[in-house]
């Protein structure tokens, strides 16, 4: 029999809308992917360059376990230079992707009924995180109109002799949500331990996005090469932990993990130290397709009351053409129109009745969503609202 904490853990919806999209591609269906937060780019050439140059040297074996020294120096060079810090090497531990490094964050932070404060919604796994190690997550819930940006005085009201961290992401997944400069001051300063998820910075749009660090040395940064450098599944990431933390991690990491990919690293390490002509082309077709996707959901009655300036995901609000149940809305489209969307219940209550968009995907493709999309609205028209 499993055991009760593998039981209780939630699935992560998104990747059932994505199987299930999958299974309909194998039985001869087109299905038009907007579900999964995962670039459909290629990995930039110089980066797979330096992997298959680090195979052939023969760098294949285990690293040291905060990660190879260079690849270490090189992010705390990153950080410094973009952020203007004072950040060591000393205080980088390179992880398997950031969910890697959330897991050692928050080992290193929880006893049992500690207390981290999220968003409503947040990152649909968040909260799953916090409870596997048998903390309490506690919501702050976030509203469409304010851009979905957390507020610090709610989150004062929920700090307790228990709170252990306010986990921050942005820009944020699911709703593409930049914090500004005066909140995330605020947010240093509000006393707890700060976990910032920075793994979309690099993807906005008209605007710079912020450091936790620049406000706070009582920070722990989650970043990584996944997203701006289309490396998913190259499973690369890293912490910057304030430094009496680091051992504590390191020996999580040398139990659990041993090290990261060795030959991961050595790509890692490209990103950060080489030009890539690649990167700024992705950004400037992200935009293109961010603004294709807003007008698009606008136009279809979607509700977007400000625009995501940031990552690549539109969370739509459903509820003016009736949705009640995000959940039997996004299989229904997925079913009856073969658009993949993400349903907002997975990422908190405060997101039911919307949906999430990821525009990760081609341009031709997100154009010929829309078509479907306005069909299977018409056809729930006909039969008299979609009732879901």
């Amino acid at each position: 029999m499993a055991s009760i904490r593998s039981e209780r853990i939630p699935p992560f919806i998104v990747m059932d809308v994505l199987e299930r999209a999958k299974e309909l591609e194998r039985a001869g269906e087109e299905v038009v992917h907007l579900e999964i937060g995962e670039p459909d780019f290629d990995t930039p050439q110089k980066i797979r360059e330096a992997a298959i140059a680090a195979i052939e040297r023969g760098e294949t074996h285990y690293t040291h376990s905060l990660g190879i020294l260079p690849l270490r120096e090189a992010i705390a060079d990153h950080y410094n230079t973009r952020y203007g810090l004072s950040v060591s090497s000393n205080q980088v531990i390179v992880t398997m992707g950031t969910s890697h490094g959330l897991l050692l964050t928050l080992c290193s932070l929880l006893d049992p009924g500690d207390e981290v404060i999220l968003s409503n919604p947040c990152y649909a796994c968040y909260p799953n995180f916090v409870r596997y190690l048998e903390g309490q997550p506690m919501f702050v819930p976030v509203c469409a109109e304010e851009g979905f940006a957390f507020q610090p005085p709610s989150i004062q009201e929920k700090i307790s002799p228990r709170t252990k961290a306010v986990l921050i992401n942005s820009p944020s997944n699911p709703t593409g949500n930049v914090l500004a400069t005066d909140i995330l001051q605020s947010i240093g300063q509000l006393g707890p331990y700060v976990i910032s998820d920075e793994i979309y910075h690099g993807l906005v749009y008209g605007e710079r996005e912020h450091s936790i660090l620049e406000f706070t040395d009582r920070a722990f940064v989650l970043n990584g090469f996944s997203k701006l450098y289309a490396m998913t599944g190259w499973r690369l990431g890293y912490i910057i932990a304030p430094p009496g933390f680091v051992r504590p991690m390191q020996k999580s990491q040398q139990n659990l993990f041993i090290c990261a990919s060795s030959v991961s690293q050595w790509a890692g390490l490209a990103a950060l130290t080489e030009d890539h002509s690649e990167i700024p082309q992705m950004i400037a077709t992200y935009d293109r397709r961010r603004k294709v996707m807003i007008k698009g959901l606008r136009d279809l009655g979607f509700g977007v009351a400000v625009e995501p300036t940031g990552a690549f995901y539109v969370l739509a609000d459903a509820r003016g053409i009736g949705c009640t149940d995000s959940y039997r809305l996004a299989f229904d489209i997925l079913e009856k129109a073969k658009v993949a969307v993400a349903p907002g219940i997975d990422f908190g209550t405060n997101a039911e009745g919307f949906l999430r968009f990821s525009y990760a995907n081609s341009l031709e493709n997100i154009e010929k969503a829309f078509p479907r999309l306005e069909a299977y609205l018409q056809s729930c028209d006909s039969a008299g609202g979609i009732a879901l």
